[in-house]
């Protein structure tokens, strides 16, 4: 199990919208902006779907996801990946609806992206960029 040290834990807190990374199983990337986004674990990130296209349409073919957290005060970022299920039912969907209509009533909260995070990368400028960390 790979899991977030403190220190990416704290750079992914400081996050309001996060840049999420999928490709199609063909590997046509996509890159979009999501603000539905929660560590729930050391381990897993929770990620609300309420506009997905793309995103969707690439997980369904492709579970594997990036998603990049970074701090611009202390310059400091990290690339997380991981592989994706998709909820949009059960006990886990409920909460991440909740949570997203509590934000407004007019939000979809179409599903859950449920991701279980594989590696974790430094992309901090440096002599370590690049390099796997968990």
């Amino acid at each position: 199990m790979v899991t977030l040290s403190a220190e990416a834990k704290e750079v992914f807190g400081k996050n309001k919208v996060f840049a999420i990374a999928t490709a199609s199983k063909n590997g046509i990337p996509n890159v979009a902006p999501i603000a539905t986004v929660q560590l729930v674990a050391d381990d897993t990130i929770w990620i609300g779907d309420n506009y997905m296209v793309k995103t969707l349409a690439n997980v369904k073919e492709n579970p594997f996801i990036a998603l990049y957290v970074w701090d611009p005060e202390k310059k400091r970022c990290f690339q997380i990946k991981g592989t994706v299920t998709v909820k949009t039912s059960g006990a886990e969907y409920e909460k991440i609806k909740a949570q997203i209509k509590a934000k407004g009533p007019h939000y979809p909260a179409k599903g859950l992206l449920i991701l279980k995070i594989t590696d974790v990368f430094d992309c901090t400028p440096g002599p370590n960029a690049g390099k796997k960390i968990e």
